[in-house]
């Protein structure tokens, strides 16, 4: 069950997840959208922090231009191994995502690397540490992605999505590692809060120049709070796979990808007995609504052969830190 907002916190939820305005005094900015005043608005988004709302504001990084790559992984763990398990896969730096799912697979993370080669050693390691297998599902094609969560219109997802950003990797120059660097450990919510950005040889015209050329070259999606989507009434969440022949995987990626309770759409690589190779992240108000768009979905789309996966534990959610020399 969502929790009590008003209209105002749920106007402020949707702002700050569509980004925070590159200038000196950003909530100055957003109060005037909201017409509001500046110490009203920062009151009210420390709040929805204290609340665990707002998990943080922070710059969301595109690792694929910061020439990184990723795989999502599958695991049967026994429940006599779990914990251990868990606790090894949560400790790895490059792991941003962990989730428990009702399965014979069971746990699914995200993992990135520099490489292909350095992921598969990864796992390697963890599977002969606890002689279990860890399948690896890296994405061939995306379909969907980062779509932000509707706190004024309860149990919908916000439907103007961002591009799927650029993979073409990008070299930064030191000032922009620097600042980049700086960025990722989140933002306070004060009147300045770029100013922690600046340095005897950088003051803050500069540092905002900076960060807008990380927009623009597309290594920074946008400044923006990541909100807890389950204290937002999002309580149904689930992992849909489906298997779709070669000749229609654009087709059914494209209409997946369309239905407005997919946050994520995604074609992946398959595994033995497992011909799933399309994947949608799924969140509503109760399973009830969302297995109506799925039936919806797999009758209009034919789809013969899927799976659900529902979340049972979130186990870990945190941004990958990109540490440059």
């Amino acid at each position: 069950m969502s929790l009590h907002l008003t209209k105002l916190q749920r106007q402020l939820c949707n702002t700050l997840q569509k980004g925070l305005p590159v200038c000196q005094r950003p909530f100055a900015e957003i109060a005037k959208s909201l017409n509001s005043d500046e110490k009203k608005i920062l009151q009210q988004s420390r709040e929805l922090e204290a609340r665990g709302i707002i998990r943080r504001i922070c710059a969301l990084v595109n690792y694929r231009v910061l020439g990184r790559t990723s795989t999502l992984v599958a695991a049967h763990v026994p429940e006599a191994n779990l914990r251990k398990v868990v606790d090894a896969v949560n400790c790895l730096e490059t792991v941003s995502h962990n989730y428990l799912r009702e399965h014979y697979y069971n746990l699914w993370f995200t993992l990135q690397g520099r490489t292909a080669e350095e992921i598969e050693a990864t796992l390697a390691g963890l599977s002969s540490r606890f002689g279990i297998g860890f399948q690896s599902l890296p994405a061939e094609r995306i379909f969907k992605l980062d779509v932000r969560f509707d706190a004024e219109n309860e149990g919908q997802l916000l439907v103007d999505t961002e591009k799927v950003p650029e993979s073409k990797s990008i070299q930064l120059n030191d000032m922009q590692r620097r600042i980049l660097s700086k960025l990722q450990d989140g933002m306070e919510m004060v009147e300045k809060p770029f100013d922690f950005l600046c340095s005897e040889e950088v003051d803050i015209e500069k540092v905002l120049r900076i960060i807008t050329q990380l927009i623009e070259i597309g290594v920074v999606r946008r400044i923006a709070s990541v909100v807890d989507h389950n204290k937002l009434g999002f309580t149904a969440n689930v992992l849909f796979a489906a298997e779709a022949g070669g000749d229609r995987i654009d087709e059914v990626g494209r209409e997946l990808a369309r239905l407005p309770i997919v946050s994520h759409c995604y074609e992946r690589k398959t595994f033995e007995d497992w011909p799933y190779n399309m994947f949608a992240m799924m969140h509503g108000k109760n399973m009830g609504d969302v297995q109506r768009v799925i039936d919806e979905f797999i009758e209009s789309e034919q789809i013969d052969s899927f799976i659900l996966l529902p979340t049972v534990a979130e186990l870990k959610k945190q941004p990958v830190r990109y540490h440059f020399q």
